[in-house]
């Protein structure tokens, strides 16, 4: 009986890390005032027909608080990554330069700001609906 109730207990701990586990990637995505390259983390970029998170095919660095670099390890791959943060919903305007793409992260806005919360409030509560759910099944 008591072999049961550990292999229950090690399944609901093991789910219940990967939904804290999931909650801690969804709030490193938001963006909270300064530049980060987790922001980044999501973008899907066009590699020879293939969409390839961009992680893949660059390399991002936050030379400030203000501003990302992205430089690829292909100079043709530029315009790709350009066009995929255009279509993005990240509300960012890439600048292509010699070995790049910069990104310039314009401060928040009052009305971004109050979203932000928003988001990080209904992925905080995901979080716990997930959690609650896993308790209840073990019970």
């Amino acid at each position: 009986m008591d072999e049961e109730i550990q292999f229950y207990l090690n399944d609901a701990e093991e789910s219940m890390g990967k939904a804290v586990a999931h909650v801690s990637v969804e709030m490193a995505r938001i963006r909270a005032g300064k530049a980060s390259p987790a922001m980044l983390d999501s973008l899907k970029v066009d590699y020879y027909g293939t969409p390839t998170p961009l992680s893949q095919v660059a390399n991002v660095s936050a030379p400030d608080a203000r501003s990302l670099h992205i430089k690829p390890w292909e100079k043709n791959m530029v315009a790709e990554i350009v066009k995929a943060i255009r279509n993005s919903d990240l509300g960012l305007n890439p600048m292509s330069d010699a070995d790049g793409v910069r990104l310039n992260i314009p401060p928040m806005t009052e009305e971004r700001r109050r979203d932000l919360v928003k988001q990080a409030k209904n992925e905080s509560e995901a979080g716990k609906v997930r959690v609650r759910s896993i308790r209840k099944d073990v019970n």
